[in-house]
């Protein structure tokens, strides 16, 4: 079992600002990578970067093995600004 944190507050505030309906599909996908960190349809972005679909909405993350942390770095609308300043 991994441990899932937000890399900041205004990751928290990004989530806030989706549509409930959205926010509820995006919290569920977010508490199921404590159990699968990489789940099916996962895409690698960097070393130990990786984004997960959730409709048209985008979680991008990293992943600690030696911690077993997931941390998420990002939640937005896909867009061709969601993949910048991931970090």
């Amino acid at each position: 079992m991994y441990r899932v944190d937000w890399a900041s507050k205004r990751v928290e505030r990004q989530l806030e600002r989706l549509p409930q309906d959205a926010q509820e599909r995006v919290l569920k996908a977010i508490a199921a990578l404590a159990d699968n960190p990489r789940p099916f349809g996962v895409q690698k972005l960097e070393d130990d970067l990786y984004r997960i679909r959730i409709g048209r909405y985008r979680v991008v993350y990293w992943v600690s093995d030696e911690e077993r942390l997931v941390v998420i770095t990002k939640v937005a609308k896909r867009s061709e600004h969601t993949y910048r300043r991931l970090r």
